[in-house]
């Protein structure tokens, strides 16, 4: 298993993790699978056998059933393993009970480190930025949690650019815990993290870990041209929330993928996934499965590389136009890509 440095850290992690999305299967994450303690066991009894040792969780999946089941598989295994959870988003009904302020980080956290059954998190994320606490605040609690011993490290998710560039100054301002990961969305079929977020985390060593690598569903090779959805997350609604994908751009870019698919004998997900391991700043790309198969099958996207020539032709047919200004900045040559 390769191992990468976790961003502006000293911290290795290998670079799959284990997302556990489908553990609980409450609530709106229903769609998305029902992973009872006795499955999610066999699935990270897989995740150790194949190297993998990291786990990523939030404290809204399942309404924090995804939280107690992952504690619960780990028992016997936590001093082996990493884990990472969230906060910010809504978790009860008071007004408190959202964003990250001081009194709803530590609440939130205290509340985690329950459902985990464990005395610390390895990897703590903002899950979404609040516009209304001060930025001082919330990091200046995260702060403390790290000082306390339970939380480790401190990454964001689901930041704009200016608001992960401010944090860091602030972070730095003040002598505070500095975000050292971006947990955001990337695919072959959802670039947009390259325009801004990426030249970012080039620049300030913010390493990226991607969540939905494949595309929401999209990228699962069950989705071809003229044919009716199958059954699976996307039939049955899964796709509500998430980024809209044309289908013409859709089917080019599946296209693409089937090609290099017979010519490397690896399936559609796996060539999905290994192509964002060449990207500039992943640091881990986030996994997801239903059942042992669908795990053993996106084990696969490593322990193999696409070519040069092949990354070229997956970059030309899911390349689009960016929005204004990141089209008008690239005619600037003193305004290089990060990716070469």
């Amino acid at each position: 298993m390769e191992h990468r440095r976790f961003g502006h850290s000293g911290l290795k992690v290998p670079v799959l993790s284990f997302g556990t999305g489908t553990f609980g299967g409450t609530s709106d994450f229903k769609t998305w699978g029902n992973t009872d303690v006795k499955e999610a066991k066999k699935l990270i009894d897989i995740c150790f056998e194949a190297g993998i040792n990291f786990f990523d969780t939030a404290d809204i999946y399942s309404e924090g059933a995804s939280e107690s089941i992952l504690g619960q598989a780990l028992k016997g295994k936590r001093d082996k393993a990493l884990v990472a959870t969230k906060a910010t988003f809504t978790t009860g009904e008071g007004p408190n009970d959202k964003g990250s302020s001081r009194y709803h980080i530590i609440k939130a956290c205290e509340a985690s480190l329950k459902r985990l059954q464990t005395d610390f998190i390895d990897v703590y994320f903002m899950h979404a930025f609040d516009a209304l606490t001060p930025i001082e605040e919330t990091l200046a609690a995260l702060d403390n949690l790290i000082q306390s011993g339970k939380v480790r490290y401190i990454g964001c998710s689901n930041f704009s650019g200016w608001h992960l560039m401010k944090s860091l100054a602030i972070s730095e301002k003040y002598g505070l815990a500095r975000y050292v990961v971006y947990q955001g969305y990337y695919s072959l079929v959802g670039r947009d993290y390259e325009e801004e977020l990426m030249p970012l985390g080039v620049d300030q060593d913010v390493g990226l870990m991607v969540w939905s690598p494949l595309g929401w569903g999209r990228l699962t090779g069950k989705i071809r041209r003229g044919q009716p959805l199958p059954e699976g997350r996307l039939k049955s609604g899964g796709a509500v929330g998430g980024p809209e994908v044309e289908e013409d751009y859709l089917y080019k870019v599946i296209d693409a993928i089937d090609i290099i698919a017979k010519e490397t004998g690896r399936t559609v997900p796996q060539i999905a996934i290994n192509w964002l391991l060449h990207r500039p700043t992943v640091t881990n790309v986030v996994i997801g499965a239903r059942n042992a198969e669908q795990l053993k099958q996106n084990l696969g996207s490593i322990g193999w590389n696409l070519s040069k020539e092949q990354i070229a032709r997956l970059d030309g047919a899911s390349a689009k136009t960016p929005v204004y200004p990141y089209w008008h900045q690239r005619d600037f040559d003193r305004n290089p890509s990060p990716i070469k």
